[in-house]
């Protein structure tokens, strides 16, 4: 089994494009993450939807997360406006990390160690044509569990 037994059409976003639509799309397709792509069409990083959060969350409540519980619901709603106005390019983290992209002809195992190594639920396939889709943490555990 390989990359392109598994692949899947994905969503992608741009750097500019607007965190909160971004944190739309994650909520209505139920995706664990988003390619981001560059203005060639190419994956320039993967968007978990935790980093997604990270922006919603005040730094307080991150660092000490007993302070969330005093937070009640009618506040916390509040906190996803701070969304308003941000870019996709704030929600990715500081460093550049290693990019989870492989060929078609990755195997399984290769899938598996990419995602666990760069701690990302999907991994990009691409090839000299470009992004042809995704392989996600989920169709990959599927495969595994079918043995």
């Amino acid at each position: 089994m390989r990359a392109s037994d598994l692949v899947a059409d994905f969503p992608t976003v741009g750097l500019d494009t607007p965190v909160a639509e971004a944190a739309r799309l994650l909520a209505e397709q139920d995706l664990p993450g988003l390619i981001v792509v560059d203005e060639r069409g190419l994956p320039s990083s993967i968007l978990p939807g935790t980093q997604v959060l990270r922006l919603a969350v005040p730094g307080y409540c991150l660092d000490d997360p007993a302070l969330a519980r005093v937070v009640d619901e009618a506040h916390a709603d509040a906190f996803l406006d701070k969304l308003a106005g941000r870019t996709v390019r704030e929600a990715l983290p500081a460093r550049a990390r290693e990019l989870p992209v492989a060929a078609p002809d990755a195997t399984v195992l290769e899938l598996a160690a990419l995602m666990a190594r760069t701690h990302s639920p999907l991994v990009a396939v691409v090839d000299e044509q470009g992004l042809q889709g995704a392989v996600t943490l989920q169709a990959l555990v599927d495969r595994l569990v079918e043995g």
